[in-house]
């Protein structure tokens, strides 16, 4: 009455169950198996990055173009320094570009998204970004209008 094809083929469903629970993990978590599509960098001082998080999506138009690396206070600005790895193939970011801290739907995540500027000359590996938007912050609008009500 020993079944090993039967205990085979258990062990085999509960391997594949946990490879396919270690994949959704990584493709949850933002991570990626190859690392190696080439990518430049660039950075952006913000007043206030409001829940912007290390490995946010950087998009252009809505197609994500990058990802956020590195989120620190810059010691000569006293502003948020953030360093963005950009997909090498998008080699055509203007001089003028801006650089936003948006929400993906009304509490959902931040990203940064960038708008393209009107210069001909394009931003290159450690160039930075001059101009910025920083997030919207929700309690700070609140407050503003609790305190003009009151006026």
């Amino acid at each position: 009455m020993n079944k090993p094809w039967l205990e085979i083929s258990v062990g085999t469903f509960i391997v594949a169950g946990i490879a396919a629970l270690l994949m959704l993990a990584v493709q949850v978590g933002g991570y990626h198996l190859n690392r190696s599509t080439d990518t430049y960098r660039l950075t952006a001082l913000f007043d206030n990055t409001a829940g912007l998080a290390v490995r946010a999506q950087v998009t252009l138009s809505g197609v994500t173009i990058g990802k956020v690396v590195a989120i620190r206070i810059d010691k000569n600005q006293l502003m948020a320094r953030v360093d963005m790895d950009i997909k090498a193939e998008i080699d055509y970011l203007s001089l003028d570009s801006t650089a936003s801290i948006l929400t993906s739907g009304l509490l959902g995540e931040k990203y940064i998204g960038i708008t393209v500027g009107a210069e001909e000359a394009s931003l290159k590996h450690g160039d930075q970004i001059a101009d910025t938007q920083s997030a919207l912050v929700l309690e700070d609008l609140i407050g503003r209008m609790l305190v003009n009500m009151t006026q």
